[in-house]
């Protein structure tokens, strides 16, 4: 009993010399015409790549630029949540703004955990990355210094650097916060809550834009109005249901991210409390499909990224051994955009 035929398996990936072999010339001439060396034939040049083609050769572009003594052409960029439309569309942005330096963005998601962003940064350092943006999943930020990481430039995106020297590109937390606030307080509202996300530099930013209008304006503080642990809509929704239920509610309540409005807004809907003034911080999708006004901090989650990316590329220019400049912080605007509701009333 015969076996039966199997194809042949490749055990390692094809070289020039297994290419020029198959189209009878050298290495050479191989390299030289995948490069569409003038100097080669036409025809000699369709041999090639058609044995190459049959070969599954792909030219190792990495390795190729480490032995020339150039740079890899990537840049590695880490953030917390590719789940989370903000991440992408600053992705988006970067990409822009590198892809004009002729590099590439590599990206990879932490699901927020530091243990990740460690092991992330680590693999990204080892294959010769350019340089990393980086979103940081927590305060302990001591690996994306230049001593772990052998003085490979990264910049910080939506967060500050914290116990670390380097470039940031962050959103005027704060400023926009106040400025929602400020317009409920004008519009008569003394009692507002407040809904966000647990414990990170934005929800604190945030929170204390949030507090600082009230001060002064001379309201009091009601930690009884602050919820600071909603990461998705359904415990955002709880949470305002339980603003709502407070014997003196909230005639405001203020969503520190898009997932904090969009629970606050069901659970006006559902309690039927259509009176309850609703603002935020981030725009969203179907924002003005809403049957209640909504106020929101908006911003272009690009414009961060291209930020950051212009941060990233200066650094790598810079020559070696040079001295550094001073950390600097780039932060982008915000502005108040407002729907009227009711779109389906």
């Amino acid at each position: 009993m015969t076996e039966p035929e199997t194809a042949p398996r490749r055990a390692a990936p094809s070289t020039l010399r297994e290419v020029g072999l198959r189209a009878g010339v050298s290495a050479m001439t191989v390299s030289r015409a995948l490069k569409d060396d003038p100097r080669v034939a036409p025809e000699t040049k369709q041999r090639v790549r058609e044995a190459a083609a049959e070969l599954g050769y792909r030219r190792n572009e990495m390795a190729r630029s480490l032995r020339m003594g150039r740079t890899s052409g990537m840049v590695g960029l880490v953030v917390t949540n590719l789940a989370n439309p903000f991440y992408s569309q600053m992705a988006l942005g970067a990409e822009e703004v590198v892809a004009e330096r002729g590099m590439k963005v590599v990206l990879s998601n932490t699901d927020d955990d530091e243990a990740r962003e460690r092991e992330v940064v680590d693999d990204l350092a080892a294959r010769r990355v350019d340089g990393m943006i980086v979103v940081p999943a927590g305060r302990e930020q001591a690996h994306l210094g230049p001593g772990p990481l052998s003085g490979l430039p990264v910049v910080l995106a939506a967060r500050p650097p914290s116990g670390v020297v380097a470039d940031c590109a962050v959103l005027d937390d704060v400023g926009g916060t106040r400025e929602a606030i400020a317009r409920l307080v004008a519009d008569g509202h003394r009692r507002i809550g407040f809904l966000g996300p647990s414990a990170t530099w934005t929800s604190d930013e945030r929170l204390r834009g949030y507090r600082s209008v009230l001060g002064e304006a001379g309201i009091a503080v009601d930690a009884r109005l602050e919820r600071c642990s909603q990461r998705d809509v359904p415990s955002a929704e709880r949470a305002a249901a339980e603003l709502l239920d407070l014997p003196d509610p909230p005639t405001a309540i203020f969503g520190a991210n898009s997932r904090n409005t969009i629970g606050a807004y069901r659970a006006i809907r559902r309690a039927g409390r259509t009176g309850v003034a609703l603002s935020g911080f981030d725009d969203f999708d179907l924002a003005d499909m809403l049957e209640v006004p909504l106020t929101v901090v908006a911003y272009d989650p690009g414009d961060m990224g291209r930020a950051a990316a212009r941060l990233l590329l200066d650094r790598i220019d810079e020559r070696p051994g040079a001295d550094s400049s001073e950390p600097r912080r780039v932060v982008v605007p915000t502005r108040i955009v407002s729907y009227p509701g009711g779109a389906f009333g």
